[in-house]
């Protein structure tokens, strides 16, 4: 099995284990998910096939769709709202 397809399943699991994780916990290592998965994403899309990375993508802006939000409209300088 392809080594990326290996560290895409444990990137999975790992999202999985923080997603049980109380709020306030999820902050250090959601951040390190979501900086690793363009990366993995990248890999996917180039050893793999295409069609994988584009799966991957969809999959990514699916799970952190509210933390993708939050920093657009950081970045555009847009009223954000932070979770209690």
């Amino acid at each position: 099995m392809n080594v990326t397809i290996l560290l895409a399943i444990a990137w999975v699991f790992a999202a999985t284990v923080v997603a049980f994780l109380p709020m306030r916990r999820q902050y250090l290592p959601g951040s390190i998910l979501l900086a690793a998965a363009p990366v993995l994403i990248l890999l996917l899309w180039v050893q793999v096939h295409w069609a994988v990375g584009l799966g991957a993508l969809f999959a990514f802006l699916s799970m952190f769709r509210n933390p993708l939000l939050y920093f657009w409209k950081k970045w555009r300088g847009l009223p954000v709202e932070r979770p209690e």
